[in-house]
């Protein structure tokens, strides 16, 4: 379909449906509305696991634009949904905020690992970014979203903003677990103790699981290097590791890290990074 520009902004969506068929995960329904797509498929490590890759072409949110995301996972089938390259949200005109909305829908049965590269918050940014995963029955996800508050490598940081981050799991209808985060101008949370500690990137990574002996295991073997703050806690039969640190790429090594110890022992094969995160 053919992108739709207007003077006020972007809008594009995604909906995409992984389904089982003969014991091969395969994509079988795939709609895009404006600058928002996937690349076909691959199968790096079996015909069960579907790797895809979401592609935005323009590179960045401005000021009005609305994403959706839309992905559903059948019974029986698996799908892992990455990105090339980092997110970017731009400074905001000062009259519209960028909207990006993601919903993922699992039935019982089925898989979803979501892990796409970091979202970069520019300094003056206005946003309203939601992810919500809806489980039902025994689905399965592992997932994490990476955050860089401003642009560390250029030495800005994020002063002048109004962004708000939601990233839920539930499952049949009740919530397991909800991150709630909210920056304005100068607010105390970006240095405060209680806060982000003066730290510019985030993340956070959520296993479905009720192995308690998982929280050890990955507190023991994941390296914590420098200022780096790591911690690995449980609940609501959800495993949450969360980073705080000064750089994008050592937070996508530890979730990274994280993922090859989690992802054997809950969905029973080794961890195979996407091709794309080698390019």
């Amino acid at each position: 379909m053919k992108a739709v520009v207007d003077t006020d902004n972007w809008r594009a969506s995604l909906n995409l449906r992984f389904a089982c068929r003969e014991r091969e995960t395969v994509l079988v329904d795939r709609r895009h509305y404006g600058p928002l797509r996937v690349q076909r498929p691959f199968y790096p490590e079996s015909r069960q696991v579907c790797h895809v890759y979401l592609l935005h072409p323009p590179g960045g949110l401005v000021s009005g634009d609305r994403l959706n995301i839309d992905l559903s996972v059948d019974s029986g089938a698996w799908g892992l949904v990455t990105t090339p390259g980092a997110g970017k949200v731009y400074r905001s005109d000062g009259r519209r905020a960028t909207h990006q909305v993601q919903q993922f829908e699992i039935a019982d049965g089925g898989v979803l690992e979501w892990l796409p590269q970091e979202n970069i918050i520019f300094d003056g940014a206005a946003a309203d970014l939601l992810t919500r995963v809806n489980l039902r029955g025994a689905a399965q996800f592992i997932g994490w979203e990476i955050t860089c508050l401003g642009r560390p490598a250029s030495d800005e940081r994020l002063s002048r903003c109004c962004l708000r981050q939601r990233f839920e799991v539930w499952r049949d209808g009740a919530p397991l677990w909800l991150e709630r985060s909210r920056y304005t101008d100068n607010s105390a949370v970006f240095d405060a103790a209680w806060g982000l500690r003066g730290h510019p990137v985030t993340g956070s990574l959520v296993c479905t699981t009720q192995d308690a002996t998982l929280v050890s295991a990955v507190r023991e073997q994941v390296p914590v290097d420098g200022t780096a703050r790591f911690s690995v806690t449980r609940m609501n039969d959800v495993l949450v590791c969360r980073y705080l640190g000064e750089h994008a790429q050592q937070a996508r090594e530890m979730l990274s890290a994280a993922w090859g110890i989690l992802r054997p022992a809950v969905l029973g094969a080794a961890a195979v990074a996407p091709r794309i995160w080698n390019t």
